[in-house]
């Protein structure tokens, strides 16, 4: 693909990035755990599914407008978090939660990002969502969401699926998950053959650091010293009674992300959640776990008039949107689809997708004979026997 080419789909979006990113950067993004089973499946499940369509109704007037926890927003979409993100593109962050702000929908900001609370909100006018995992130190937790509310996070997406880490061999294979000799100089290998994202990126999206953990490790440390932080500091105690805690502690929107079970999802209503997030984390924690479109229509069937539901995994367009939300999602996240675009065309490439994104769900919903988002519901989509 060369630079004259324009980007329309997140696989063109996908292409691009490939082409920009060292090769273990990319696989980070593009990799899940395992042999990937429930990566693909993740995507194959949205194809399980047609939509019903509908003629001669009125849709000269189509709405994607909603709310997703509170807040209104232009369509059912979230941007879900990244780690490392600013890797991907210079202070890809900032670049990502401006695009989100253009499109009046959330950015959620990762635990694990570049930038950090204080940098987004310098750069943006609407409060942002902060991601949160667990951390064995709770004073530690504890400071890191007073600086999140501090910089005007209101809506906490706490992940419940990464008590260890999965099993990614796409980051043993390009060195990415060691930091023997050889693997530098595979890293290194990788780096030389994208010069303009080590001038553009490496370079100039300088300071490489954990944004919202620099209070945490000491002056001047590298990216190895905030990684072998963070692995020691996830906790595999974790239970309810921890979420319990930490709904006392945080005053704002409270969004459980990685439900995959119904009794899990009760759970969450039980500790005091106002929303949840039906995912396995992009295929990339469990691998054969069933595709969380799957797992969705019966989650969003025990808990979803006590709680919202969200779901993310598999999203590469409006139309999977559509389809996600007739199933009973109240809005879906979307991870992959913007680090591709930011990591291809940064701020003016996410917005181009999102725009697409938001086009493809009022064309879906036209052909469909609906108006609003409040009329998708399961009798408009049906199983395809494939």
């Amino acid at each position: 693909m060369n630079n004259h080419t324009l980007q329309a789909t997140t696989e063109d979006y996908r292409l691009y990035a490939k082409k920009r990113l060292p090769r273990f950067l990319f696989d980070y993004i593009d990799g899940g755990a395992n042999t990937e089973i429930t990566l693909n499946e993740n995507l194959t499940e949205f194809n399980r599914y047609h939509l019903k369509q509908q003629v001669l109704r009125d849709v000269s007037q189509i709405d994607t407008r909603t709310e997703l926890s509170g807040r209104a927003v232009s369509m059912p979409i979230a941007l879900a978090p990244v780690g490392m993100a600013g890797l991907m593109a210079r202070r890809g962050e900032v670049q990502a939660a401006c695009a989100a702000e253009t499109a009046d929908i959330p950015f959620t900001l990762s635990t694990v990002g570049v930038c950090s609370a204080e940098e987004i909100q310098a750069a943006t006018s609407n409060s942002f969502w902060f991601q949160l995992y667990m951390l064995r130190d709770r004073h530690a937790v504890e400071s890191i969401l007073e600086r999140a509310q501090a910089a005007g996070c209101n809506t906490l997406v706490f992940t419940v699926d990464l008590p260890v880490a999965g099993m990614r061999h796409r980051d043993r294979r390009n060195g990415m998950a060691s930091n023997g000799l050889l693997e530098s100089l595979t890293l290194a290998s990788q780096l030389v053959k994208r010069p303009r994202w080590l001038f553009d990126v490496g370079l100039k999206g300088r300071p490489h650091s954990i944004g919202n953990l620099n209070n945490l490790v000491h002056a001047g440390s590298s990216l190895n010293d905030f990684k072998n932080f963070i692995d020691a500091q996830f906790d595999a105690t974790v239970s309810w009674t921890d979420i319990a805690w930490l709904r006392k502690l945080w005053p704002g929107k409270l969004i459980i992300k990685g439900i995959m079970e119904t009794d899990d999802a009760q759970r969450s209503v039980d500790v005091g959640a106002d929303a949840l997030i039906v995912s396995n984390h992009g295929g990339r924690q469990l691998d054969s776990v069933s595709s969380s479109l799957s797992k969705l229509p019966a989650i969003a069937d025990a808990i979803g008039n006590q709680l919202e539901v969200y779901m993310d995994g598999g999203i590469r367009n409006g139309i999977d949107v559509v389809k996600a939300v007739a199933l009973g999602a109240k809005g879906v996240f979307i991870g992959r689809p913007w680090i591709w675009a930011v990591a291809g065309r940064g701020e003016a490439g996410l917005t181009d997708l999102l725009n697409t994104f938001q086009q493809e769900m009022s064309v879906a919903m036209a052909l469909m004979g609906v108006t609003s988002i409040e009329q998708l519901h399961r009798s408009l989509i049906e199983p395809s026997n494939q």
